[in-house]
């Protein structure tokens, strides 16, 4: 009796193991003779894989003419020896079973029951599969682009997995045959059928693709602490280093960027800060709000709230376009961060210049000659040094001192 030639579904188990293989075989034609004798006790089941082969045994004990108590594990004498005369009482009496015993109905029967354990079995295999590799990166190539998502082929076994719109940057555009890199994300049960969802999105996939480019990460010695993310927009990694010699923040830039821009370029130009993680709250979010430069830091632990302050030219900054920056530092630290204008900073950066409505230009120069361009830089200095330096009546500077004054009491 030959499966494969039988059975031609039974070729598409091609990628279970063997001895699942057997055990699915036996199952069902062990079904099958229970179903037509009423038991399997006395049968033997034997499987070739290698060539698809398959017997059946029926094995009895041979008992004396009339003596028969129980048909299903005893034959007579002289029914054993319709085929072999060589039978004794008391041997075994073994017959070999075709298909055609079963009849065609239960064949058929069987049949389906086979190509059914086949297809859950190899469901259930790329089930256990990817479940294992969640977290991993694979390459595929685009299959087939729908509305909604994109069906692609696994390159390492030609899997077919799924890459939903949502799970892809924005900018990003596939057409079939086209590579592409994403991370395993998730095994979902869809109508009894496994479907392996990947991403690129996610913060997993950044993880990986750092991991690629910088050995120091894939060896251990630089740590990825936390990654936050708006796909194709904005990245911040918190790096640490094991090792006191190396520099987890240049390791992971490279030389000129040689190996942060290759992932820049996979993520659709996404800007990727990368911030030395540090157990001290106060100084990760100083370096959470890159490239913003800041002031001072008011923590409140309690309402997990940081009151930020920053000189006006670093408020556009640290806040980010559509406020990308402060969200992700806000992400990465755990702690909502407000920002605020440092006013004492403001009053400094005060110019000469933005007087011009209430002090004529030629005294605005007077004061510049002397390298007073702000308006503190001539508040802290006294009228006697002001007269003594600047030439200018006193009625003038007086005039002077008390508009600058005015402005900063507002």
């Amino acid at each position: 009796m030959n499966l494969v030639d039988t059975f031609s579904e039974f070729k598409a188990g091609k990628n279970i193991d063997r001895p699942t293989m057997v055990r699915v075989l036996e199952d069902v034609f062990r079904t099958l003779i229970k179903k037509k004798y009423g038991s399997d006790d006395n049968f033997d089941v034997i499987v070739n894989t290698t060539k698809g082969d398959l017997e059946l045994w029926r094995v009895r004990e041979i008992v004396p003419d009339g003596e028969v108590t129980d048909e299903r594990s005893q034959v007579s004498i002289s029914e054993a020896r319709i085929s072999d005369e060589d039978y004794e009482v008391g041997e075994e009496f073994y017959q070999q079973l075709g298909l055609a015993d079963f009849g065609r109905r239960s064949i058929m029967a069987a049949r389906q029951t086979l190509i059914s354990r086949i297809m859950e079995l190899e469901k259930e295999q790329v089930r256990q599969l990817y479940m294992e590799r969640v977290g991993d990166i694979i390459l595929a190539e685009v299959h087939q682009v729908l509305k909604r998502e994109i069906l692609v082929i696994d390159d390492a076994n030609g899997n077919e997995l799924v890459l939903p719109r949502r799970e892809m940057i924005r900018g990003d555009f596939f057409r079939k045959g086209d590579m592409l890199k994403a991370v395993i994300k998730d095994v979902e049960m869809i109508n009894n059928n496994p479907t392996v969802i990947i991403s690129r999105t996610s913060g997993k996939f950044l993880e990986k693709l750092l991991e690629q480019e910088v050995p120091e990460i894939e060896d251990g010695l630089i740590t990825v602490q936390r990654i936050v993310r708006i796909p194709g927009e904005r990245a911040k990694v918190a790096v640490e280093s094991y090792d006191d010699r190396i520099d987890p923040v240049g390791a992971c830039v490279g030389m000129k960027g040689s190996r942060i821009h290759g992932i820049v370029r996979e993520l659709k130009n996404e800007n990727i800060d990368i911030i030395n993680w540090t157990n001290n709250v106060t100084l990760f979010i100083q370096r959470a709000l890159t490239p913003a430069k800041v002031t001072s830091i008011e923590l409140d632990d309690q309402e997990k709230r940081a009151s930020v302050f920053l000189k006006p030219d670093q408020v556009s900054l640290a806040i980010g376009k559509k406020g990308t920056n402060i969200k992700l530092a806000s992400e990465i630290t755990g702690f909502e961060i407000d920002v605020y204008r440092d006013t004492e900073e403001y009053e400094v950066d005060v110019d000469l210049d933005e007087f011009t409505d209430e002090i004529e230009g030629w005294v605005i120069d007077a004061f510049k000659n002397i390298g007073c361009d702000t308006a503190k830089s001539v508040l802290e200095l006294s009228k006697e040094e002001l007269l003594r330096r600047t030439d200018l009546e006193e009625e003038t500077i007086e005039d002077v001192i008390k508009i600058l004054e005015d402005e900063f009491n507002d």
